[in-house]
């Protein structure tokens, strides 16, 4: 089975920059449980779908206006707790800043991105 790519987000309530924790303790996560807040329907219909050997993507927008996003690490699924709702990764490339054009990349979870010249340069390592 060939892994699946996804673009996920890591700026919460876009001014909340999550990542340096996502790279420190190895995890990504975009809903927690604790904040008793409901599921984004996105989240739901769509974390289900990723497995153990899927590629991550995480971007970050550039701004109102802007036709780019911007792609800040690139990591491999290890792990999944769907009862926590987060994805254990293994933090590949941690420091990008690559630009690419945002498609329809503005929320928090995206996938899985079929295989095209935009995804070759987005996961490029």
């Amino acid at each position: 089975m060939h892994p699946q790519y996804w673009i996920v987000g890591a700026m919460f309530g876009g001014c909340e920059d999550m990542l340096p924790e996502f790279l420190r303790r190895g995890y990504w996560y975009c809903w927690d449980p604790k904040f008793n807040q409901a599921i984004p329907a996105t989240v739901a219909e769509l974390f289900p779908k990723i497995q153990v050997g899927d590629r991550l993507a995480v971007k970050k927008m550039l701004g109102q206006g802007s036709s780019s996003i911007e792609i800040r690490a690139l990591g491999i699924v290890t792990d999944i707790d769907a009862g926590e709702w987060r994805i254990y990764v293994n933090w590949l490339v941690t420091d990008l800043h690559r630009e690419v054009p945002i498609k329809n990349f503005m929320g928090s979870l995206h996938g899985p991105v079929e295989l095209s010249d935009w995804r070759s340069n987005a996961f490029h390592v």
